[in-house]
């Protein structure tokens, strides 16, 4: 239960906006009421009071010692129904689309920065083929090609009898095997298709507030801006289906703010700030359009290759037809390249336009093209027959080190956008980018390698058994599995020196634990020792990047060598080895075993997590917690990714306190924990002047520098949040030693302003049994920082901050429901 507000100096009504952080809470639990009721907003995200505080506007007597508080719902934006399990696969394509928000910040080199986007684009045009390509492992070749091409294998799966080569049906022959093979991964890419439009109608369909106190657009400077920039403000627009409608300016939309007074901001607008940053919808249908595309040719070209193979044997009509498919495919596989690097993000205004005839034709064809595909493999050819793998299984090989040669020039480009003056801070020196790019093709790799082992050994038993044809992977991905038992090995050594210097850390802090502590009456070894432990763990984020940078480039060097060593040997490791010395040839092929097992069980475990997910909601909400953090930000990179729930939560709150703020001329502090404090600092950025000079920040638990500062130093680094700090009227920051995830944000006083981080919350608040305290207090690390005394004071040290409530001003437009509550019936 928080305490209560202290007094503040200054009259006039005032409003807390609570906003909370990953794993979500609940309305009752963030107003301390379990009577609450929603007030506007839907069942995903929605704001909401104690049923008491409904009419406060109408009552502003009741509430002179204390603000109205108001809570923001948005667990439900990444949590909600079982369908969300589903986003599980998507996780690579998450992971790429960070690294392009991952770039070094950089002045005046906007070519390069644009090279930067371009690269991400094409690693996660290429995680897309990759997984595609997968899908065609299993169902083409594992399945129809080798398993429904051999006799035992085939016997022994009586749904693969009708297909069996040894039964001489209609559907035995080889390539309509592969044509009916082909609906698995064609139906996995209309099914991402479909998630991704799904998602695209509900996420990036919410427009930020434009008709009123709209952000002008600032003279182009971004580098991936394109058309022609709107010299002011964004022309009005109807509310989306989940906003309020554009109420007519207020008394103070005109002259500037107080806040831009007092900071004397100048210079253009902060990223997070500009018009357009929140409204992603053009980029992402026409990225949508060319890896849709890209899937569908990816099977089509799986097809086609196999068949003109065959036809190249026996020239006539077959083969021409081939040639001119393949012809077309590379085509239309140019046209998807240029789709995706023509075209960056538009952020300086809002970009309202989308391509009806790129986003509807582009995919079409390309499914067109893989009909044809599908009846050319299925035309009668008696004498084809199948054996060994599928033809194009170098593909694995060429994609990889397409993914390899793409990551390291995203590195080159991080390190020319590297500035003299960096942060120190920043994580990898700038290359944390092309670090989390390359985790992201691993990812893909491992989840694809998993599944064609799986279904490998699977359908390998019955061979195995009774002596025939073995099957098998791509000797590829059997090396690429191969070395995952190296790259853990090669992770214990960083993880033991962690563990070590936790241990040694804690010990060190027993000092500075009992300093702290110094009034307790008596000393209790234990209790020291748990406080200077959870301190010391807290720190292990901090160590992160050593972690980050060791597997990325250890992946990086082992991807290589499994390409060199698949290519050299055109064999599995555990027989490549055959002719060297016994304890070599042992190893290669205990990796090999090691390997396949690990990938295999790999595979399984994300398989019933996916399954709990779908039916336990704790579950989905852990599952949500990984995506509160990923999903922050639009996409970018990848359609498929998972949608970003921040494109429809910093319209929510920037609408809720540009209408409050307008409709009553009182004070207000939004109050963030965790990610709610990223939701929140991103949303004052969006608030026109007039507007933040009634606006106080508060954020506790907050990882803006500790996280986002260091990983995203573009959009958060020391410059972006010294700004934030004269662009808003005040803020102060509440942290913890304990606390793993939020910190200090490392924002120094300057211009007569105070520096905004606050003197360390000790934690737990009392070391033994005091009066105050008759029973232990626990370590509360990242939660529960409104307990602390501490929050009451600083937020109405903020309220004492705000100018006085402005005289509210009544109109013929102002309705006696909702002129001044903004309440609605939802």
């Amino acid at each position: 239960m928080s305490p209560a507000t202290p007094a503040p100096e200054t009259g006039g009504a005032a409003l807390e906006l609570l906003v909370h952080g990953v794993g979500g809470a609940t309305p009752q639990d963030m107003l301390d009421d379990p009577r609450t009721v929603r007030i506007t907003g839907d069942r995903t995200a929605a704001v909401y009071r104690r049923t008491e505080d409904l009419d406060a506007e109408e009552h502003p007597e009741r509430y002179a010692n204390r603000p109205v508080p108001e809570a923001y719902c948005w667990s439900n934006l990444t949590s909600g129904d079982g369908a969300r399990a589903l986003w599980l696969l998507l996780l690579p394509f998450m992971v790429v689309n960070l690294a392009h928000w991952m770039r070094p910040p950089s002045q005046g080199r906007p070519g390069l920065v644009r090279v930067y986007g371009l690269l991400v684009r094409l690693v996660a045009l290429t995680l897309t083929v990759l997984l595609t390509a997968a899908a065609c492992e299993v169902a083409l070749d594992l399945t129809a090609w080798q398993c429904a091409g051999t006799a035992v294998c085939a016997d022994a799966y009586s749904w693969l009898g009708f297909l069996s080569e040894g039964r001489d049906g209609w559907w035995s022959q080889p390539g309509r095997r592969l044509a009916l093979a082909a609906l698995v991964p064609a139906a996995l890419v209309g099914l991402l298709w479909f998630l991704s439009t799904r998602t695209w109608s509900a996420y990036e369909a919410q427009r930020p507030p434009t008709g009123y106190d709209a952000p002008t657009a600032e003279p182009p400077q971004g580098p991936e801006t394109t058309g022609p920039e709107a010299p002011g403000t964004a022309r009005p627009q109807q509310a989306g289906p989940h906003q309020a409608a554009p109420e007519p300016p207020g008394p103070d939309a005109a002259a500037p703010g107080p806040a831009e007074s007092r900071s004397g901001r100048s210079g253009p607008r902060a990223a997070l700030g500009r018009p357009g940053f929140w409204y992603g919808r053009r980029l992402v249908a026409r990225l949508r359009a060319a890896h849709t595309a890209a899937g569908f040719l990816t099977v089509a070209a799986a097809l086609t290759t196999a068949t003109a193979r065959h036809d190249a044997t026996d020239p006539g009509a077959g083969a021409v037809l081939g040639r001119i498919l393949q012809a077309a495919l590379v085509a239309l596989a140019v046209s998807v390249v240029w789709v995706v690097c023509r075209r960056g993000r538009s952020e300086r205004r809002l970009d309202l336009r989308v391509e009806r005839a790129l986003v509807s034709w582009l995919p079409g064809i390309s499914l067109g093209l893989l009909a044809l595909s599908a009846l050319y493999a299925g035309w009668s050819r008696p004498r084809w027959t199948s054996g060994g793998t599928l033809p194009g299984d170098a593909a694995f090989g060429g994609l990889t080190l397409v993914q390899g040669a793409l990551v390291v020039a995203l590195g080159v480009v991080a390190l020319l956008l590297q500035r003299p003056g960096r942060d120190p801070r920043t994580a990898l020196r700038g290359l944390g980018g092309p670090a989390v790019a390359m985790l992201a093709c691993a990812l893909a790799g491992v989840m694809s390698g998993g599944v064609a082992q799986w279904v490998a050994d699977g359908l390998d038993g019955p061979g195995a058994a009774h002596g025939g044809p073995r099957i098998g992977p791509p000797v590829l991905l059997s090396w690429q599995a191969s070395v995952i038992p190296v790259l853990l090995l090669l992770l214990l050594a960083p993880a033991l020196l962690l563990a070590v210097r936790t241990v040694l850390a804690a010990r060190r802090l027993r000092a500075t634990v009992e300093a702290d502590y110094a009034a307790a009456d008596e000393r209790d070894p234990v209790r020291t020792g748990q406080i200077a432990s959870g301190r010391a763990r807290a720190a292990l984020t901090d160590s992160a990047p050593v972690l980050v940078g060791v597997v990325s480039g250890a992946t990086l060097l082992l991807g290589a060598v499994s390409v060199a060593g698949a290519w050299a040997s055109g064999n599995v490791p555990g027989r490549a080895f055959d002719g060297a010395h016994p304890a070599v040839a042992s190893l290669a092929s205990a990796t090999q075993a090691v390997g396949s097992w690990m990938i295999g069980f790999g595979f399984l475990l994300f398989v019933t997590w996916g399954r709990r997910a779908y039916r336990d909601a704790s579950a989905r909400r852990t599952i949500g917690i990984l995506w509160d953090v990923g999903t922050f930000w639009p996409r970018a990179a990848h359609p498929f990714a998972p949608p970003c729930y921040a494109e429809r939560a910093v319209p929510d709150l920037t609408w809720r306190m540009s209408s409050w703020t307008r409709s009553t001329g009182g004070r207000l502090v939004i109050s963030g924990h965790s990610q709610g404090s990223v939701l929140a600092a991103a949303a004052v950025w969006q608030l026109p002047p007039a507007t933040r000079g009634r606006v106080a920040l508060l954020t506790y638990g907050s990882p803006l520098e500790r996280l986002y500062g260091r990983w995203f130093p573009a959009y958060f680094g020391p410059d972006a949040l010294r700004a934030l700090n004269r662009t808003v009227r005040c803020w102060h920051n509440l942290y913890r030693a304990t606390d793993p995830i939020g910190g200090p944000v490392r924002v120094p006083a300057e211009d007569e302003r105070p520096a905004v981080d606050a003197a360390e919350l000790r934690d737990p608040v009392a070391y033994g049994r005091t009066r105050e305290h008759p029973l232990p207090e626990p370590i509360l690390g990242h939660s529960d920082y409104r307990s602390d005394p501490e929050f009451a004071v600083r937020r109405s040290a903020l309220l004492d901050q705000l100018l006085p409530a402005l005289p509210r001003q009544r109109d013929a437009n102002d309705t006696a429901d909702q002129g001044s509550s903004g309440r609605s019936s939802g």
